[in-house]
């Protein structure tokens, strides 16, 4: 093999309950976390050379900074059979928006990388090397629905294959997630709502209203979302809640019909997409 093809796919956070603050300076989290169909495609290929190139539609992301560079270089150490690669990253997933775009290339070139050189990495151990490049690279390595506890390391699968529809709303403003982080800890805290149990509930047994009626996000604290919100539930939304620390901010629909009026009355306000809920057959680390 001297080549993968990897979709990495966007998440929304149906909840995203931020707890303490840890020694490490990482927050313990409680989130629903749930896949989309929007993506970043990642090729890589094994080069002769002995070093890393990544081109990217994206030129700011051509650096060292990249954490899927990180991710090879904690690769690279580890196994010396690793050589150079190749990457080509078509970025989709909109920058700086709460849709874990960054984590879930890194959990995707993990991926591909344990493939493409045979590895034979357990899950544990791919665990491990994701927790260490962010919270929220394990999570991303599940294709579906999961409840992410701890700094994202503790899953729990859901057992659920609901496709639902949901509007993606980009605004200009882009939150950089560190800032979003020191903002709240910043702030007297409202008392935490633990929805977690309520969503697992609606996505088991298919319910959009459920779902709709129990979304909740932490950084709406800091983050207003409530025009964007407003203007989602106007069209026929049934929900709607910020993704991650932002900027997006997303809607649910009852149906495709319902989301594309949505769509065709927002998308000349806002960079704007219509998306499914993603649950593989599978679930699983692939």
């Amino acid at each position: 093999m001297d080549k993968v093809y990897i979709k990495a796919r966007a998440r929304v956070n149906l909840s995203l309950e931020v707890l303490n603050k840890r020694e490490d300076n990482y927050h313990d989290l409680k989130s629903v976390f749930q896949k989309i169909n929007l993506y970043d495609e990642i090729y890589i290929y094994k080069t002769k050379n002995d070093d890393f190139k990544l081109d990217t539609n994206i030129e700011e992301l051509n650096s060292k900074d990249n954490i899927i560079y990180k991710a090879y270089i904690k690769l690279k150490k580890r196994f010396k059979k690793i050589s150079g690669v190749k990457v080509v990253l078509n970025k989709r997933i909109p920058m700086q928006a709460g849709l874990a775009g960054g984590s879930t290339d890194c959990a995707s070139f993990i991926i591909g990388m344990n493939k493409l050189f045979d590895l034979n990495l357990s899950k544990s151990e791919i665990i491990d090397l994701g927790k260490n490049l962010g919270a929220d690279v394990v999570p991303c390595m599940y294709n579906k629905a999961v409840l992410a506890e701890g700094i994202g390391d503790i899953i729990t699968k859901i057992n659920t294959n609901f496709k639902y529809y949901i509007l993606v709303i980009k605004p200009e403003l882009s939150c950089n997630t560190k800032e979003m982080y020191n903002k709240l800890d910043s702030i007297q805290r409202s008392l935490k709502m633990d929805v977690a149990e309520s969503l697992i509930n609606a996505l088991e047994n298919n319910n959009i209203e459920l779902l709709a009626n129990n979304l909740y996000n932490s950084f709406e604290e800091v983050v207003d979302a409530k025009l964007i919100k407003d203007q989602l539930i106007n069209n026929r939304a049934l929900g709607a809640l910020l993704s991650g620390s932002g900027s997006c901010v997303f809607g649910i629909f009852r149906n495709k019909e319902d989301a594309k009026f949505a769509y065709k009355n927002l998308k000349d306000k806002y960079k704007t997409y219509i998306c499914t809920s993603y649950n593989s057959l599978r679930g699983k680390i692939l």
